[in-house]
C-alpha cells in the first residue's frame, strides 16, 4: 500500500520535467469522534508526516481540508464539534508552519437520526524532485529499521529533519508514516516485496497510534538516541516477528485484503479455462513503398479523449511528428468540417493513432458510437483505407482507441466493415468495475511493424485503465488469429504464463489477449497504455515498460 500520490507536473509534448508533487491525507474517525480538536490536530500532523516519509520537505507543504459534520440544529454540542475541529486544525497549522489554502465544507451529514462522525480530513501537498521520492515497501533483507519520532511539535519537526538528512544522503530505502501503530507500519512495509521484519529486543509499544512518527528502512545504523531509535531489521524470512509473536506475510496480506472482500471484491470466481502460451514465428512482411525521415502521426481527439498529450509526447520522443486534431460535434456543420479536416490530415500523414479516454462518456460501448460513426464517414473511411492499402501506412488504437478499431473491424480484419455478433468485441471487465493498475504482458507475435524492435517472448509491464477491456472472440476465429500471428500480446503472471487470474488479467480476456493486429500487422489494437511510460514513472513497480512501439513505427519508414 502507498500513503501518497506522487505525480510529475504536466508539461506540453516536447517538454520534459522531473518536477513532481506528492499529496497525502490524514484522518482517523475514531480519534475525531472522541475529541474533534485532537482528531483534527492529528489529521494535519499525519498528512504532513506522510509527505515527509515520501521525501518531501514539510516546510514547503500547503494544506486543504474536507469537513463533514452532522446538522447543527439547536444543540450546542453539535455546534461545538466543527468549531473545535477547526481550532485543532489551526493549532496544528501554527505549530508546523503549514497554511491551508482552501477546502470544501459539507455541513449536512445527517439523515433523520443517522449522523456522520465528525470529519475533518487534512490533505497535504508539497513539491519534490522525482528522483527524491521514497516508496514505503521494504527493499532488502538485513537492513536496520528505525523510528523517527518526538513528543512535542518541535521534537517531531527535529525528527523529520533528521530523517530528511538521511534521505538526502541516500541512506533511506523505504519509509512509512505511522497511523495505527508500529506493528501496522512494519506489516504494510513488508507487503510490497515480501521482505520480513524481526524486532529488536526491548520494550516497545507496537499498537498505539503515533501521529507524526516515521518508520524507515535504512542502509546503515545511525545509532540510537533521539530523535531516532532502532526497532529491528528487515529479514529474508517472509514473516513479521515481534518479540515472541510471529505471523507469515502471506497470512497477514490475506487478512488485510479480505476485510471488505464481500462488499468490494478484489477477486473473481476462479476461471478454469485453459490459456495457451502463444508464440508465433511469423515475421513482419509489411513494407512501405516510400520512406519518411520523420513520419507524421495524426492523433484525433474525440469528446472524452484524454490521452492526446501523452500520445503526442511518446510519438515525439521516438522522432515522429504528431498532429493533434480536435474533432468538434456541437453541430452537424462542425462534424462535417471536422471530418474533412481530419481526412486531409490523414492524406498528409503516414500513421493514425487513436488514443484512449472516455469517449461517449464511457457509457456502455461509448467508443462504438461517436468514434466509429466518425470513421464510417465516407471521406474519413476513404482516407483511412488509402493510407493503409495504397500508401502502406500504420494505425494504432490504445484502450478507447482499441475499442473503436474492434467495432470498426480494422482489427482483426484490416477493413472498415459492418461488424456483427460473430465478430470479436470488447466488453465489461469480469470483476464488474474499472481497473487501474500495472500489468505484465508478453509479446506473442512480431507480425506487426509496431513490434519490430521486440522479440516474441519479451515481457513488458504496462499501465491499464479501463472498464470495458474484456476481449471476447469465437473459438474458430481465435484459432485463426493464433495461426495467422495476429494475437500480438497476452497478459501474463509473474512467471510469464498467460492466465485468467484477475490479479494479472485485469478484465478476463479470453486466452488472456491484450492486443491483436490486422492480417498484415499494420493495424494494432491494445488495451495497455504503452504511451504512458517514461523516466521516473511507476518507481515502486519494477519492470521493463518499453515496448518500443513508436521507435518501431519510425524504423518501419526508414528504408
Amino acid at each position: 500500500p502507498t500513503q501518497v500520490m506522487a505525480a510529475l507536473l504536466p508539461v506540453l509534448p516536447g517538454q520534459e520535467t522531473d518536477q513532481a508533487s506528492v499529496m497525502a491525507w490524514g484522518f482517523d474517525p475514531d480519534r475525531m469522534s472522541r475529541d474533534p480538536y485532537q482528531g483534527a490536530y492529528e489529521a494535519v500532523v499525519t498528512s504532513l508526516a506522510k509527505i515527509v516519509a515520501a521525501g518531501a520537505d514539510c516546510r514547503d507543504a500547503y494544506l486543504t481540508f474536507q469537513e463533514f459534520f452532522e446538522k447543527l440544529r439547536e444543540d450546542p454540542a453539535r455546534w461545538g464539534k466543527p468549531f473545535s475541529a477547526l481550532l485543532g486544525a489551526l493549532a496544528a497549522q501554527l505549530d508546523f508552519g503549514a497554511a491551508a489554502i482552501g477546502g470544501k465544507d459539507s455541513m449536512s451529514g445527517s439523515f433523520n437520526d443517522l449522523d456522520v462522525p465528525p470529519t475533518l480530513i487534512s490533505f497535504a501537498i508539497a513539491p519534490i524532485r522525482a528522483g527524491e521520492v521514497l516508496s514505503p515497501e521494504f527493499k532488502a533483507a538485513g537492513h536496520p529499521v528505525y523510528i523517527f519520532s518526538g513528543d512535542t511539535p518541535d521534537e517531531k519537526k527535529a525528527a523529520w529533519e533528521a530523517f530528511r538528512a538521511l534521505a538526502r544522503a541516500g541512506k533511506v530505502r523505504a519509509a512509512w508514516a505511522v497511523e495505527n501503530g508500529l506493528a501496522e507500519a512494519v506489516m504494510k512495509m513488508s507487503f510490497g516485496n515480501g521482505i520480513g521484519f524481526r524486532s529488536a529486543p526491548g520494550r516497545i509499544d507496537w499498537y498505539t497510534p503515533m501521529p507524526g512518527a516515521i518508520v524507515a528502512e535504512l542502509t546503515e545504523d545511525p545509532g540510537d538516541g533521539r530523535p531516532h531509535w532502532r526497532l529491528g531489521a528487515t529479514a529474508a524470512e517472509p514473516a513479521i516477528v515481534i518479540g515472541d509473536d510471529a505471523a507469515s506475510i502471506d497470512e497477514l496480506l490475506s487478512l488485510n485484503e479480505g476485510v471488505l472482500e464481500d462488499i468490494y471484491p478484489n477477486r473473481t470466481a476462479k476461471d478454469e479455462a485453459s490459456v495457451p502460451l502463444i508464440t508465433s514465428d511469423r515475421q513482419p512482411a509489411a513494407r512501405p513503398r516510400t520512406g519518411s525521415a520523420r513520419p507524421r502521426v495524426v492523433i484525433p481527439v474525440f469528446p472524452g479523449t484524454n490521452c492526446e498529450y501523452d500520445s503526442a509526447r511518446a510519438v515525439m520522443r521516438a522522432g515522429l511528428e504528431p498532429e493533434i486534431i480536435v474533432l468538434r460535434n456541437q453541430s452537424a456543420a462542425e462534424v462535417s468540417e471536422s471530418a474533412a479536416r481530419f481526412a486531409r490530415a490523414v492524406r498528409e500523414s503516414q500513421i493514425i493513432f487513436v488514443p484512449g479516454g472516455f469517449s461517449g462518456g464511457d457509457e456502455p460501448e461509448g467508443s462504438g458510437k461517436f468514434i466509429t460513426a466518425f470513421f464510417r464517414n465516407p471521406e474519413v473511411t476513404d482516407a483511412t483505407m488509402d493510407l493503409l492499402k495504397q500508401r502502406d501506412g500504420l494505425m494504432l488504437g490504445i484502450c478507447n482507441g482499441f475499442q473503436a478499431l474492434i467495432k470498426l473491424g480494422l482489427v482483426p480484419f484490416g477493413e472498415i466493415i459492418d461488424t456483427d455478433a460473430s465478430c470479436p468485441t470488447l466488453t465489461f471487465n469480469v470483476i464488474g468495475r474499472h481497473q487501474s493498475k500495472i500489468v505484465r504482458t508478453r509479446v506473442s507475435s512480431r507480425l506487426s511493424p509496431w513490434l519490430k524492435n521486440v522479440n516474441a517472448g519479451d515481457i513488458v509491464s504496462v499501465p491499464v485503465s479501463h472498464g470495458e477491456g474484456r476481449f471476447l472472440c469465437e473459438p474458430a476465429l481465435l484459432e485463426k488469429l493464433r495461426a495467422n500471428g495476429q494475437i500480438a500480446t497476452q497478459y501474463v503472471d509473474l512467471d510469464g504464463h498467460p492466465t485468467m487470474n484477475v490479479d494479472f488479467n485485469p478484465n478476463g480476456s479470453v486466452w488472456a489477449v491484450e492486443g491483436i493486429t490486422s492480417p498484415d500487422g499494420r493495424v494494432l489494437g491494445k488495451m495497455g497504455h504503452s504511451e504512458r511510460t517514461g523516466a521516473n514513472l511507476y518507481k515502486n513497480v519494477p519492470g521493463n515498460y518499453d515496448l518500443h512501439l513508436f521507435e518501431s513505427a519510425r524504423d518501419y519508414f526508414s528504408l
